[in-house]
């Protein structure tokens, strides 16, 4: 009998948001997935990024210009390395809480890069903040390289950036065969490096995946059991800061569906997690996708805490 496989995204509360405050989060948050490899399961990862690629795309920027010679790395780079530095903690905390309790399994991250559509809506209206806060004149460089800034009130300007859908995971075969030889994998950090199709080359697009849209196409593209999105609120909820503010512990797809034609879940919080849910729930049979925070994780998986999703209650 194969194992059941989950696909599980981390929020920066897993993580930190910088690099001693990383260090100490991903001793906790190895903890709990050595737990679930400890039960069977197979287990990818998918994380944020949102601090740590700002802190990167901030510090090559301010190292070009205070160095001629040096360019200011684009998005795509960025990404990349965010992926490589989170998710070289991650494997080294988990592969040494695993060692602790007597497992020996590779864990392996995968610098993923993530096809988007040319066309994407959101490239016509960047929304994703990114970088330090500007003065006029910084934010008037910006754009005169093409980039697109949008102002703080009381704060200054920032750069804005596009956060088109994924379409496809471009090293899909190589995630799929070391998840079926039973190993750990870290992957579509970040939501991955979007990348646009250009002939034969792959070109690094200047934008941001959703991690939870991308955690979704994996959890498709991986045909997992589980898709499990940690975030910082224990339960998605109905009515989100009102009176009449309501958690919810189970729903079906068409609730989820409902609730967002309602209009119930936040454009840059709740809803992509939703959103990513559904399409995966959709996408197969007797699946389940859970909602909740890290610390509830492994009792959300026994149906004790979280917001979990499936086809029928």
């Amino acid at each position: 009998m194969s194992k059941k496989r989950i696909v599980i995204a981390l929020g920066h509360h897993a993580l930190g948001t910088n690099l001693p405050e990383q260090k100490a989060a991903v001793v906790n948050t190895a903890q709990v997935i050595a737990d679930f490899i400890q039960k069977g399961w197979q287990v990818a990862l998918v994380h944020s990024n949102a601090p740590q690629v700002g802190m990167i795309h901030t510090a090559m920027n301010e190292f070009s210009r205070q160095h001629p010679g040096y360019t200011p790395a684009p998005m795509s780079v960025c990404s990349a390395m965010s992926q490589g530095y989170i998710g070289y903690d991650l494997q080294s905390g988990i592969r040494s809480e695993l060692i602790r309790r007597g497992i020996y399994k590779p864990v392996s991250t995968i610098l993923t890069q993530m096809m988007v559509n040319p066309y994407d809506a959101s490239f016509y209206t960047p929304v994703k903040k990114i970088g330090r806060y500007m003065t006029r004149q910084e934010a008037d460089d910006e754009e005169a390289k093409g980039n697109y800034v949008t102002e703080i009130p009381g704060k200054g300007w920032q750069r804005i950036v596009s956060a088109p859908r994924p379409v496809s995971i471009v090293e899909i075969d190589a995630i799929r065969a070391l998840l079926n030889a039973d190993q750990i994998v870290i992957c579509c950090g970040g939501g991955g490096i979007p990348v646009l199709e250009q002939g034969s080359r792959l070109k690094g697009a200047s934008a941001v995946i959703e991690k939870d849209l991308a955690a979704g196409l994996l959890a498709m593209e991986t045909d997992a059991d589980v898709l499990m999105i940690l975030t910082s609120v224990s339960n998605v909820t109905l009515n989100y800061g009102t009176p009449e503010e309501k958690p919810i512990s189970r729903m079906t797809t068409c609730q989820a569906e409902e609730y967002i034609r309602l209009g119930h879940f936040e454009f840059a919080s709740m809803l992509p997690k939703i959103e990513a849910a559904v399409s995966f729930l959709k996408s197969g049979k007797n699946r389940n996708a859970i909602i909740t925070t890290l610390d509830k994780a492994s009792d959300s998986l026994e149906g004790r805490a979280g917001t979990i999703i499936s086809e029928v209650l």
